[in-house]
């Protein structure tokens, strides 16, 4: 709106909270309102392939709580748990402690370079198979299907007036899209507590308002991202599809409407000749069973998540009316240039892009399996009282006292001898207890820490010859009197100067 014509409307009389009402509709009727996708049932080979994807993905979610594995007494037998409040986490063989951090960031980064490479190499392979958004959309979209049928009839059921049997299946459609977020976000929470035992603690109401709480929340979002929003979460919410174009290139596979192929396209009747014409009879039937509602045949676009459905639609198209299929197909440009030329496809793997991502992935992978396979399963840390940092005895020797805490990674109860090194005429005494053989001992029960106060003390004839710095520094040493196996923590003694 100009300002000539504000003048003119100020002249006649008009308001500015009117000419500020013009504006705001003005504004809103500029908005696009979300169209709501109703996507037809697919078959073919990409769909089948979702399918077994679907059920093996979210085989494992939901069934993974509930397997045991033995670790021993007194140690969780879930195979998988991440257990916060011993800050642990167990995945079968594996335990990692909060002081091995690093390998889950090693294990990150991997996953991110991994991505990196699978997207370099096919694409958005990710989003159109394994995201858990795509499951868990296509579950939901399978279930509405299930209670009113597929694409022509749901829109048929939107456009009726409401009655009894229209308020039924809509009622039991999102009936169900919540009966499946509550299993999904009750499938989560069982990652980090024992299984069998919190579910009996929700179902009688002995788990905690923590647990509820997010037991509601896991619902809530599962249902209102898989059920309702769908496919604007692919392209308002997720930051992948912006991202993952910085790492495509012209040998990048993507799904393309070969257009040299199926342009001009236009209605065919069986019988006419195809000369002069494209293959693309304009069925849209690519566009009918597209999770995202796009058309293929307008190009690469952000909302495409490379499923594949719309290459099913068409092949079943082309055999239908006795075509080549393919017509829409995973490719590249460089190979969409071969091929519009008379050429074969071309595809190259090898490539500097995907042989950096696939070098870094080598390294981290082997930094991250350097450090598994050498693990050590015993630890020590040693923390120096402050207040006092050392006391002079009366018969003028200087004592420091310490506190150990010892880590035993075994899943059975461990023995441990303290001793020390480099602080000549030093002597080690226990503050909570002293073996029978009169040496200092730590027994760490299985997969849990253990703490013991000592206290050093260096006589007034052995101060002399330690070094004049008031820090002197020294090792703890512990045994594992099992097997023998070693473990050390340097320290520093306090004295006077």
């Amino acid at each position: 709106m100009t300002t000539h014509t504000l003048v003119v409307e100020a002249a006649h009389g008009v308001e500015k909270h009117d000419v500020d009402a013009v504006n705001a509709k003005e504004a809103r009727s500029s908005y696009a309102g979300r169209q709501k996708i109703y996507p037809k049932r697919a078959s073919g080979s990409f769909r089948n392939i979702k399918w077994i994807v679907m059920a093996v993905t979210m085989g494992v979610y939901y069934l993974l709580p509930w397997v045991r594995w033995e670790r021993g007494p007194g140690v969780p037998d879930q195979a998988f748990l991440i257990d916060m409040a011993h800050e642990r986490l167990y995945f079968f063989w594996f335990e990692l402690w909060p002081q091995e951090l690093y390998l889950i960031t090693g294990f990150l980064v991997m996953s991110a370079l991994a991505l990196f490479l699978f997207t370099a190499i096919a694409g958005r392979v990710w989003c159109g198979y394994l995201c858990w958004q795509t499951v868990w959309t296509d579950l939901m979209v399978a279930v509405e299907r299930f209670w009113q049928g597929d694409r022509n009839a749901r829109i048929r059921l939107d456009k009726e007036p409401w009655s009894g049997l229209k308020l039924f299946k809509k009622a039991m459609t999102h009936v169900s899209w919540l009966v499946i977020a509550a299993a999904t976000g009750g499938a989560f929470i069982l990652y980090f507590r024992d299984a069998p035992t919190l579910v009996v603690e929700l179902f009688t109401g002995q788990a905690s308002m923590t647990t509820y709480l997010f037991f509601g929340l896991l619902t809530f979002f599962t249902y209102l991202m898989g059920g309702i929003a769908r496919e604007q979460v692919c392209i308002y919410m997720c930051p992948w599809p912006r991202i993952q174009g910085a790492m495509l290139d012209q040998d990048s596979l993507f799904i393309t409407y070969r257009d040299f192929r199926g342009e001009p396209r236009g209605p065919h009747r069986k019988g006419q000749p195809w000369e002069g014409r494209g293959d693309c009879i304009d069925c849209k039937a690519c566009i009918a069973v597209c999770p995202m509602g796009i058309d293929i045949r307008h190009g690469p676009q952000l909302e495409c998540i490379q499923c594949g459905l719309c290459i099913d639609a068409c092949n079943e198209i082309m055999t239908k009316i006795d075509r080549p299929q393919n017509l829409i197909a995973y490719d590249t440009y460089r190979s969409l240039k071969s091929e519009e030329r008379g050429g074969g496809l071309q595809l190259r793997l090898m490539r500097p892009r995907t042989m950096i991502y696939a070098g870094l992935l080598a390294v981290v992978a082997s930094v991250v399996l350097y450090f598994t396979l050498n693990r050590t399963m015993l630890g020590l840390n040693a923390v120096a009282d402050r207040n006092p940092l050392f006391v002079t005895l009366s018969d003028g020797s200087v004592r420091n006292t310490f506190t150990l805490r010892v880590l035993n990674k075994k899943y059975e109860e461990r023995t441990f001898k303290v001793s020390m090194e480099g602080l000549e005429g030093a002597r080690l005494t226990p503050l909570n207890g002293r073996d029978e053989q009169g040496e200092t001992t730590i027994v760490a029960p299985a997969d849990d820490t253990a703490e013991a106060r000592v206290a050093v003390t260096v006589p007034k004839a052995s101060l002399v010859r330690l070094p004049p710095n008031e820090i002197v520094p020294f090792t703890f040493k512990v045994q594992d009197a099992t097997d023998g196996s070693v473990t050390t923590r340097a320290v520093t003694f306090r004295k006077p100067r």
